[in-house]
């Protein structure tokens, strides 16, 4: 196996885990904020929502799952399978999760610490879309 090629599986292999375990992390926020609309279960409380269009949790809850938990994971299934357009989808995908925390910090402020951390994690993945992007059409 060449260079190119070890480079190019490195970071198929290391985009993909890093897409599925943001799907993961989607899918329980996602999961658990249409089960309680009321974000009680998991610590949060509606007055949090006073600046935002949303009355409860359920439409973040929703996006949450749909377009950040399963985007992601057809996103990872893109990249393992080596897609040609995976690296697309991880820039894309990067910029919907930035996008999502500035939204966030606009309407309620920066009230957690998950907020930078993913805020990052999504110009990570814009990063290592671009490389893959760039690997795979070199």
């Amino acid at each position: 196996m060449d260079n190119q090629n070890k480079r190019i599986k490195r970071l198929v292999i290391g985009l993909g885990v890093f897409q599925i375990l943001l799907c993961l992390s989607a899918l329980a926020g996602g999961f658990g904020f249409i089960a309680d609309p009321t974000g009680a279960s998991m610590g949060m409380s509606l007055d949090l929502l006073g600046g935002t269009p949303f009355p409860d949790f359920l439409i973040p809850g929703i996006f949450l799952l749909f377009v950040i938990g399963i985007g992601h994971l057809a996103a990872g299934i893109l990249t393992f399978f080596r897609f040609r357009y995976a690296g697309e989808a991880a820039i894309l995908l990067g910029v919907v999760l930035v996008i999502w925390i500035i939204a966030q910090v606009i309407w309620i402020g920066l009230a957690f610490w998950l907020q930078p951390l993913y805020f990052v994690f999504g110009l990570v993945e814009m990063r290592l879309g671009q490389r893959l992007r760039r690997a795979m059409n070199a």
